[in-house]
């Protein structure tokens, strides 16, 4: 599958997301949408960059943006996370790695020298009306929320 292309439409998708909500990318033209892929629930990177996305969701929400998280993680593990976080934006569940297969974001990682296939924490930025504008692979959380945050102000 094809990875997607900046200044290109994304495919539209629905995936099954924390609050019993159904996320579909159609439904959210009108909005620009964040969607984060981060490798696991409750682990510390992935705890502070969503507690960072968190901390600026306000003035995501006043640049009518919205933002959703995306792991592998059940949709129990993702409403703990969730829940203990504060986040304020939605997580979704990924088991069949169909939103992580759509964006490219399965890579072969090495963990204690042993390799495997996991989530590169990856950042899409889509705008209103669902084209790709800018997106962030292999990130580093510290600053991340903010770079992202800079270029939606752009759009």
């Amino acid at each position: 599958m094809q990875a997607p292309i900046i200044d290109q439409p994304i495919t539209d998708f629905k995936a099954l997301a924390t609050s019993d909500m159904q996320v579909s990318l159609s439904e959210l033209k009108g909005r620009n949408v964040v969607i984060y892929f981060y490798p696991k629930d409750s682990t510390p990177g992935c705890t502070t960059e969503g507690q960072d996305f968190r901390d600026l969701y306000a003035e995501f929400q006043a640049l009518d943006t919205e933002i959703f998280g995306v792991s592998r993680d059940s949709l129990r593990s993702h409403e703990n996370f969730r829940t203990k976080q504060s986040f304020p934006f939605q997580l979704i569940s990924d088991p069949d790695e169909e939103l992580c297969k759509l964006f490219d974001v399965i890579k072969l990682k090495k963990l204690y020298g042993k390799e495997y296939l996991g989530i590169d924490r990856s950042t899409f930025l889509i705008d209103k009306e669902g084209v790709l504008r800018k997106e962030w692979r292999s990130v580093k959380v510290k600053g991340h929320a903010e770079a992202v945050l800079e270029s939606v102000k752009q759009l």
